[in-house]
This record gives structure tokens, sequence and C-alpha cells, in this order.
């Protein structure tokens, strides 16, 4: 029996603007659609979803042409990199948003846990949320209250349980949320990326529950997650992902391989840039490692990964400051190295080619796209180089399924390492 079918689901967003963004362009669309019954004009335009390049249209299409349906008892993980639509295409289904094209069918109740807090009234209680949430499910109060044990024993926040929600730290919100998602008996239940915030001990419940929903109870899961091993050991059918279009449909591991072979293609793991004769300083390479080697597979998050980079000195410098910059999904930096007070790195003030060379500590990169950006600045002198995006790689958790992404999971925003530098002369 068929639980959801997504038949020619389409998610088209302008960007910057809500509606069309002009009153003109508002009534175009009302009298095409709605008087003359035809299609809309500004669905003819748009580009393809690509967060990485600057394109020439307002318009994009974060889906495009989605076709796909799930059998009841199904656990299908979806994957793809940020920005490939699978947080849009779990809203569609949870009636969130609508679609701008296409028809989802949908059989039975649906749960979902689609980020932190989801659902939840944050001046109520937990206890209060708890029989919000179920509401809202259509389940009556007698049915809550037969489940109310079930759902704070798994949950653990049974003293927290009379305590406004806005009180919970984001893994105790989680755990409720995910705790009440998963007992309030759904038919179908869409579970997007936020067990990352919990703990590990956590995730293994979460995905020991969810194992026993889908083939005890016969529920249907969706689930999305960068979390490689847990999507493997869950999941019997992956669909991935790419620029909002579905460029794999099939078995878990071979999903999950089309996958990490598609972020091989795009990853950038070294860069060598051409000498400016006009500067004293120049980059001239820099490279990324893993164990000790280029990367021939998809990065874990446990793996040993270090940078290497060379750089030339025209004339004898007084002093200098590298930034090596990682940014994480085109976000704010997440890390800031400076290496102004790194002492073997600045005694490297001769003229001639160096390479220097440091370890991140392990683990310390959530799973995530991630880009590498270079500046140099001299003091007392107006020099100043910029290189943007010189490398690109993803980090997947793949190896350890037992570990939750909380490893690292208050290491978003800036941060300041001071790595060991290891210098040479060439």
């Amino acid at each position: 029996m068929t639980a959801i079918e997504f038949e020619n689901i389409s998610k088209q967003y302008r960007l910057g603007l809500v509606s069309t963004g002009t009153l003109s362009h508002d009534l175009n669309r009302f009298w095409q659609t709605k008087v003359l019954r035809r299609e809309d004009p500004y669905l003819k335009v748009g580009e393809v979803n690509d967060r990485a390049h600057k394109g020439d249209s307002e318009y994009v299409w974060a889906l495009k042409d989605i076709n796909f349906k799930v059998e009841q008892g199904d656990v299908v993980g979806i994957i793809g990199r940020n920005g490939a639509g699978k947080s849009t295409l779990l809203k569609l289904l949870s009636r969130v948003t609508a679609p701008t094209t296409g028809t989802i069918r949908a059989r039975g109740r649906i749960a979902s846990l689609l980020e932190v807090g989801t659902g939840f009234h944050p001046e109520m209680t937990g206890r209060e949320n708890i029989y919000m949430n179920g509401a809202i499910m259509g389940m009556s109060r007698a049915e809550i209250t037969r489940k109310l044990d079930e759902i704070v024993d798994f949950s653990g926040c049974e003293r927290y349980l009379d305590t406004p929600v806005k009180r919970y730290s984001s893994g105790m919100t989680v755990r409720l949320g995910f705790a009440i998602a998963a007992h309030l008996e759904p038919e179908i239940l869409v579970v997007d990326e936020v067990l990352a915030v919990g703990d590990a001990e956590f995730q293994k419940k979460a995905i020991g529950k969810m194992q026993d929903v889908s083939r005890g109870e016969g529920r249907t899961v969706l689930f999305v997650s960068h979390n490689m091993g847990a999507v493997k050991n869950l999941c019997k059918r992956g669909i991935v992902l790419n620029q909002g279009q579905v460029a794999f449909d099939g078995s878990v591991e071979t999903a999950i391989e089309n996958y990490i072979n598609k972020n091989k293609l795009n990853s950038i793991y070294s860069c060598h840039f051409e000498r400016d004769p006009k500067l004293n300083f120049n980059f001239e390479e820099v490279e990324l490692l893993v164990n000790n080697h280029t990367p021939s597979e998809m990065i874990d998050v446990f793996d040993k990964i270090s940078f290497r980079l060379k750089y030339s000195l025209k004339n004898d410098d007084d002093g200098k400051c590298i930034y090596f910059i990682i940014e994480k999904d085109q976000s704010p930096l997440i890390f800031l190295i400076d290496t102004t007070d790194n002492q073997n790195l600045l005694q490297c003030r001769k003229k001639g080619q160096y390479i220097a060379e440091f370890d991140l500590p392990t683990p310390i990169l959530k799973a995530g796209h991630y880009s590498i950006s270079l500046r140099y600045t001299q003091p007392k002198v107006q020099d100043f180089q910029r290189i943007e995006s010189c490398l690109n790689f993803d980090v997947s958790l793949i190896s350890r399924p037992e570990y939750d992404a909380g490893y690292a999971q208050n290491r978003d925003g800036l941060i300041a390492l001071a790595p060991q530098w290891r210098t040479k002369s060439v």
C-alpha cells in the first residue's frame, strides 16, 4: 500500500522578496491564474538551486519535478548536500509550506520533527506541549495520557516536565520533541537532521525507536541526515537530492556510494596560484590531506585532517600575518587561524620558498560542506591579499554510526585556533 506519493512536485522561490515583489506582478499572477485559469507566468523562469554560484535569474527552483512513491512501512533515507532541497521536501510533506506545482498524497497522520523546537510553545511546560502536540495530531486526551509515561521516560526530561520549554537546552528540546513524535502513533514519521543536537546515547536510542516504529509497527519513516552510518543502519532505500532534483533512487548502499562519489567530483583538495612579481609575498599552493594522503573518498569527521600551505618571499620580510580561514556552508567564519603569534612561522622571514603544515584537532568538524580562504597582511605596509574558496570539500559522519554529532555540537560560530605549524624552507 502506498503511504506517500510525490507527483510532479516543484517549489519555486524568488530571492530576497515575498510573493512576486511588485504589485503589478501580483495582479498579473492573479489575473492569469485565478481569472483566466492559465499557468502562472512566473513559473516559466528560474534556475536550479546552486547556492555556490550567483545566477542571472531572481527565481530559483528549490525543488523541480520530484516524482516518487513510498510504501507503507518503508524507511527511506534522503541525503544530499546542504541546499539540495531535503528540508524543503519534508516541509511540503508536513504542510508547513505548499508546493508551487504538483500534488502530494499521504495516507495517515504525519508527525514531523523538522528542527529544534518544531511545534513547541516556549511559554508552555513540557507536559502542556505534549498534550498540545497530541491534540494537533488528532489524539484524544485519554490517548495522550495513556502514552505520557512512555514519552517522559524516553525523553529523559522528567525533572523538567513542568518547566517552560523556553528554559530547555536544545538537546532537551529535541529529546522531548522526538519522544512525542515517535510515541503518539503517527502513520508517517518525518525526521530532519535534528538528532545531531542530541548526544550519542540519545541518538542510539532514537534510531532504535525508529527501527521499532518501522519494522515492528509497520509505520513509514522519512529520515534526513548527514550521518551516513545512521542512514545505512536504519534505511533500506535511499534517495539522493542534488540541486532540487532526484539524482538517485534505490538501495541505501548504492545511494550513499552515489552521494559520496558525486561530492568527490565537486571537491577541490589542492590549488596552485600564479606568482605576482609585483608582490613581495605570494601564496603558491594550498593542499588538504586526510590521514597524510590526498583524499580518495569521502572525508569522515574522525579522519585526521591536515593542511599544507606553500608560500614565497621575494625579499626579507620584517613581519607578516597569514589568516587561514575555514567556512562552513558559506556561513560566517567558524574558524580563524591566525599565525601572528606563531614563532615557528614568523622566523621564516628571509627571502625564499616555505612550506607550512598543521593538523586540525580530531574530531572538530561537523558534517557539512567547507571551503578554505586565505588572507595575508603586512604590518605598517598597505599589502593585502585575499584568496576566496580555494579549496572545497565535504565532511560526513560515516565510520562510527554509534557516535552523534554532539561531539561538536557547540562549535558553530567563530573559533580561533592556534595550531602547531610545522614550517620548513624549500
